[in-house]
Parts: C-alpha cells; structure tokens; sequence
C-alpha cells in the first residue's frame, strides 16, 4: 500500500501525508505537492510569496511557523544535529538556514526539519527508542556518497539509536522510467549497485536509474530492517500534475518540501 496518501482536495494546502507515521500520535511526516505551490526561496519566486506557502503548510500541519527549521542543501553528504538553538533557522531567508547541508537530526521535540524536492529522493528516519528523528535530501550525488548510511551514523552517535530500531520511509521521487543517466553518473552508482538499481539500455550507453531503490538498498546496509522501510511509488516525472520534476520540466519549476517533527507527549 502507497504510504504516502493526499489528503481530500477540499483540505488546501494540497499535501501526501506519510500516513503511518502520522498516525502516532506525536509525529507529523509528509511532502508538498505542486498545489501547495513553491516552497523554495533559490528558485526565483518572490522570497514574500514563497514564505507565505511555507506558512500555508505549517499552519495545515498545526504547528507554528518558528519551529519550521531548514538547510541550505548542496548535493552532499553532511549531517547537522539540530539544537533547540537552531529552530526557526532558514524560514525566513537562505542566509539563517544550516549552511551546507543535506541531512538534517533532532531529538528536540517542537522542531519542524524541512527539506525541498523537484526529483531528488526524500528519506525519514524515526527512531521510537530514543525518539529522535532525521531528514535527508538525497540526489544522485548524495546517494552515491551514501548519505543514507551517513544519517544513521550520526544518529547513532548522537543519541544512542540502535539502527535495527530505525524506522525509515523513501518518498516520492523520480522513477527509473523517467531517470537515464550516462557512464558520467553510472561510474560513481556500480560500486554500490545490487544488481537491480541499474538497467542498461541495450541500445545505448545510458542506463534507467532507480534512485529510491538505491537507497532501500543502502538503508539496509546500514542496519535498518528491511520490513521497517516505507517507500512510495509517487514518480515526480511520471506525475508533472500533481508533482513538480526538474528534468520533466527542463530545470524551470518549483520545489516541493518534505517535512518531518515531533511534538512532545
């Protein structure tokens, strides 16, 4: 079962709520679509438009806008440990958001983590131990350097997640019938590849890349429990109507945002 679901069309904003995690009670975990408009300031909105769709979204989710918490994302492997300090940080403007970024983890309930998306693959991670959560923005650069493994990593030290605990959910993202990539971006993926990540066109040197499977796969190398992985079959290319895709839209279009909080018990 698709475990990201869209709400009704009659609640706006229009959201896919990461509907088992969400029903626990104290966590709320999902991803904008392209009605809830653009939520990205590096995109050439107007910063006031983009702050008011980031208001929208919070103000759906019942939380107050100074716990929507941000990084300034670069297609790389760092993880941040979110503070208290660091709430409401990059709400407002790219300056104050956690400078070169793509992994974002806190045991601060309150703390909204936020992160934007037009294809790269969103990953969650929820630990019911320690009660401490992570979000990741994971392109083809960021996958390859494993950021997936990197978070829980950087759980694991900072607060004792034992990662067989972990839950974890791969959200909507680029499919691999929409994803061909060449030898410039296969070089890097055959290291780490499984066997069924890569299907290489027969005709051609470019290959289908299956992004989100590339990071079930890596999840699992990192100790999370197989049966404890939610992924969603939502494909950003294949689903232009409901979702914004880079590549389908040829690099002119919005972001959308994954979110992820924990309010106290």
């Amino acid at each position: 079962m698709e475990p990201f679901q869209l709400l009704p069309e009659n609640e706006a904003p229009s959201l896919l709520m990461l509907q088992p995690w969400c029903e626990l009670d104290h966590l709320t975990a999902g991803f904008t679509t392209r009605h809830a408009f653009n939520t990205a300031l590096h995109v050439g909105d107007a910063p006031e438009t983009v702050i008011n769709n980031r208001k929208r979204v919070v103000e759906q989710l019942g939380w107050p806008f100074e716990a929507f918490t941000c990084a300034e994302q670069v297609h790389g492997n760092n993880v941040y440990l979110v503070t208290s300090d660091d709430a409401g940080r990059g709400r407002f403007d790219r300056l104050s958001a956690i400078a070169d970024t793509d992994a974002l983890i806190t045991n601060v309930p309150g703390v909204l983590l936020a992160m934007y998306f037009a294809d790269c693959v969103p990953l969650y991670f929820y630990d019911p131990v320690t009660e401490s959560i992570g979000l990741a923005h994971a392109g083809w650069k960021g996958t390859v350097s494993e950021i997936a493994v990197k978070t829980v990593e950087k759980m694991t030290a900072a607060f004792g997640t034992e990662p067989k605990n972990l839950m974890a959910a791969i959200g909507p993202s680029i499919g691999a019938s929409c994803y061909e990539v060449d030898e410039s971006v296969l070089q890097h993926v055959r290291p780490l590849d499984d066997k069924s990540i890569i299907q290489i066109s027969p005709s051609s040197d470019r290959a289908q890349l299956d992004l989100k499977h590339l990071n079930r796969h890596l999840m699992i190398k990192a100790g999370i429990m197989p049966s404890r992985i939610e992924m969603s079959s939502w494909c950003t290319g294949c689903r232009t109507d409901l979702l914004f895709s880079h590549r389908m839209e040829n690099g002119t279009t919005g972001r959308m945002m994954s979110w992820l909080g924990k309010k106290s018990r």
